[in-house]
């Protein structure tokens, strides 16, 4: 019997087929994803999602030319709203087209998935399936995957630490290829029996209004459906631009756990919210999301987010951000994530644990900031995070996901310290607050792997560029902002 990583690894060597069409590594994910999510509907006894005449069988079983033009037209029908009722079946394949170009190609991809022990697939789970797809994905750099891929580990521990419940409304504005809902999906399962504890409408309610969010890229969001579909989990995330005023329909969340994509908007464009006061002038994105969690979070909602470090120090807008935020939310914990652990090795990142105040005022009494940055091994290629990794962490955090656990500050020698609003107001409200030894240069040297080396040089130099774009937005919102002595006359 094969498991779940082997199946994985098979289907990951059929991209070798595919080079000779000039197919990159995130085409071939989402070719594969066009027929997996046929096959899969087959294996399932679930076709009747599709129109009459658009079976697996019906296109494993041509060969040559007619099977390319009639997948080629499949393609195209199943993204088709007049011809297409189902939504799911609509949301994977909108704009949908295919890359391949020799009919041999095809033939050798529906050939040998049809020869994958799928028996052994539905028995460890096809959504576990097509998370490890995603995952060697991720891994590849070349795929450029990465940047809509976060570490599950990481997620695993935010999910642990924010114990997801039955009932609650979680979204994900950034949802990625969907691991955050998934992974709370799965946490709040394996506490319910898989659901079978709740009533008939509390398990509808789980699979179907429970997850929100949306992702803007077309292709992730493809990703995203199916991994949510192969997980028990209908719908819920939407084709959209959050920061646009499609973000505003998403509604109230009980808990809100992302990732958002680091950077400036395209263009330096800014978001277009009207419930936006904060962030409304600024095209860093970053700032824009955490606005959007603020105002997104039910009072008493909670909210776990993945930023940057210069979120957590940069000026202007950042401050007024910042400040703004410890004012509504308690903003109890900071999680300073070791780098190497995204695709970027450069990149610096934080988890800020925060939850929505009963009313608008002096919500944040301290900050606890856990250190898991310095005197860290070096993560690549050849050491991974892992689950492990977190255990300390996640002991010291404890088990109020409000972040009301008794805590011990460890002192100067220790990961885990709190600071109060006092002391933060002190700073300029700059929270990126370290008192560890930066170790992160000794830490790079002991990099191996040439891949790794060359990520921590790439990362490092697209955040050199980052800093850039971000001080040149300040110097443009300064003059917008200065006022001419003709015009103050």
């Amino acid at each position: 019997m094969e498991t779940t990583h082997d199946i994985v690894a098979k289907l990951w060597s059929l991209c070798h087929v595919l080079r000779d069409d000039g197919i990159t590594y995130n085409e071939y994910v989402t070719e594969l994803t066009y027929l997996l999510f046929l096959k899969m509907l087959a294996e399932t006894g679930r076709e009747e999602r599709l129109p009459n005449g658009y079976r697996w069988s019906e296109l494993a079983q041509r060969e040559g030319l007619e099977q390319l033009d009639y997948y080629k037209r499949m393609l195209l029908d199943l993204g088709d709203a007049k011809k297409t009722t189902d939504s799911l079946v609509q949301a994977i394949f909108t704009d949908a087209q295919t890359r391949l170009r020799k009919p041999t190609n095809l033939k050798a991809l529906t050939t040998s998935i049809d020869k994958l022990d799928w028996f052994s697939a539905r028995e460890e789970g096809l959504g576990n399936l097509y998370e490890g797809l995603l995952e060697k994905n991720a891994a590849e750099k070349k795929s450029g995957a990465g940047q809509y891929f976060t570490p599950r580990p990481l997620i695993d521990c935010i999910v642990r630490v924010m114990k997801p419940q039955p009932g609650e409304v979680v979204q994900d504005p950034a949802a990625g290829t969907g691991g955050f809902l998934v992974a709370a999906d799965r946490y709040i399962k394996d506490h319910t029996n898989d659901l079978f504890m709740l009533s008939q409408a509390q398990a509808f309610f789980q699979r179907n209004n429970a997850f929100t969010g949306g992702e803007l890229v077309t292709d992730t969001h493809r990703l995203c459906m199916m991994n949510l579909m192969l997980h028990g989990i209908e719908g819920g995330v939407a084709h959209v631009d959050t920061l646009s005023p499609d973000g505003e329909a998403f509604g109230k969340a009980d808990l809100i756990l992302t990732n958002p994509p680091f950077g400036t908007k395209k263009g330096g464009g800014r978001p277009t919210r009207s419930d936006f006061s904060i962030t409304a002038d600024t095209s860093n994105k970053q700032l824009a999301f955490v606005e959007h969690i603020v105002r997104a979070l039910k009072p008493g909602g909670r909210a776990a987010v993945v930023l940057p470090d210069n979120v957590l120090f940069e000026d202007n807008t950042g401050r007024r951000l910042r400040t703004w935020m410890m004012e509504l939310c308690d903003l109890h914990t900071i999680l300073r994530l070791p780098t190497g652990i995204f695709y970027a090795q450069g990149v610096k990142t934080n988890v800020l644990f925060l939850s929505r105040g009963k009313t608008d005022k002096a919500n944040t009494k301290a900050v606890w900031v856990y250190d898991m940055r310095n005197n860290m091994p070096a993560f690549g290629k050849t050491r991974p995070l892992t689950v492990a990794d977190f255990a300390n962490f996640e002991a010291c955090f404890g088990d109020n996901p409000l972040g009301n656990a008794v805590r011990q500050d460890q002192g100067e020698a220790g990961r885990f310290r709190c600071f109060t609003r006092e002391q933060i107001a002190a700073r300029n409200d700059n929270l990126d607050i370290s008192w560890l030894r930066d170790t992160e240069a000794d830490a790079e040297e002991s990099l191996s792997e040439p891949e790794d080396i060359a990520a921590a040089i790439i990362g490092h130099l697209k955040a050199a560029l980052e800093d850039i774009e971000a001080l040149s937005d300040e110097l443009e919102g300064e003059e917008e902002g200065t006022i001419l002595p003709e015009a103050a006359e």
